[in-house]
């Protein structure tokens, strides 16, 4: 399948699922690391909404996953795995969610002026430029205008990371626009916060201190609403903990746990 990724050999009992969304190779790093262990399949998002995405990953998983797998989504991939083990619990054996993008609107806010607030001067100029850049009428290079606007937040998302891997990103911004609308209209009618609520397999949150996505946006909705749910926060991580200097093993110690 020209969407999907196996890292490892079969049976495949983990799939991880990157964010975004328009970012397919996000998690190939992640999902590298761990096929030393465990056979990975890593999905890739290649239809622009949220309910073909959820389609595609079905498709991945029943052709070729070791039923019921364990999700691990990453960011927006956090948030669809959260719609999809409610929609198909009979699929998902435990659900991971590393770095969650957050469940409820109202916590969204701050975002962006974070991630700024991470930036330099000259560094927030030059998102604003690319911004203005993506909305010129019959502009070619969005896709590669959209993947520099992902390396700048990406620096900001981040705390102490290792130097690049180099690990290429197949950057979409026509599906990133189109899906993400999708997931917004979701958060902001409570529907995800209603899937979240109908999933009954466990469910674990691991989330760094230093991520712009506030770990409060997670915890407290999901404590609330998921029956078997656990939380754990990472000191000194931004938004990719496997990328990470000083969160890196400590975050690995627990995926490996969570994934025995």
């Amino acid at each position: 399948m020209d969407n999907l990724r196996r890292y490892g050999g079969a049976p495949y009992t983990v799939a991880v699922i990157h964010g975004g969304p328009g970012a397919a190779g996000e998690v190939a790093d992640l999902a590298r690391e761990l096929s030393s262990e465990y056979g990975i399949l890593e999905p890739l998002q290649t239809v622009p909404s949220v309910e073909g995405q959820i389609r595609e990953l079905e498709e991945c998983l029943t052709s070729e996953a070791a039923l019921p797998v364990t999700l691990v989504g990453h960011s927006y991939g956090a948030m669809l795995g959260i719609i999809f083990s409610a929609q198909h619990p009979a699929l998902v054996k435990k659900l991971v969610l590393v770095s969650s993008g957050v469940i409820d609107s109202s916590y969204a806010v701050a975002i962006t002026q974070t991630r700024l607030d991470h930036l330099t001067m000259e560094e927030r100029a030059e998102i604003g430029t690319l911004e203005i850049q993506l909305d010129v009428p019959g502009q070619v290079n969005r896709n590669e205008i959209f993947g520099r606007i992902g390396e700048l937040l990406d620096k900001a998302d981040s705390f102490d990371p290792f130097p690049s891997t180099g690990e290429k990103i197949d950057y979409r911004y026509d599906i990133f626009t189109s899906a993400w609308q999708d997931m917004e209209k979701l958060r902001r009618k409570s529907h995800l916060k209603m899937y979240a609520g109908r999933i009954t397999c466990p469910v674990v949150a691991i989330h760094g201190d230093y991520d712009p996505h506030p770990a409060d946006g997670v915890r407290i909705p999901l404590s609330g609403i998921v029956h078997d749910f656990r939380f754990i926060l990472l000191s000194d991580c931004g938004h990719c903990p496997w990328r990470e200097r000083r969160a890196h093993d400590r975050f690995y110690k627990i995926l490996h746990r969570e994934l025995q």
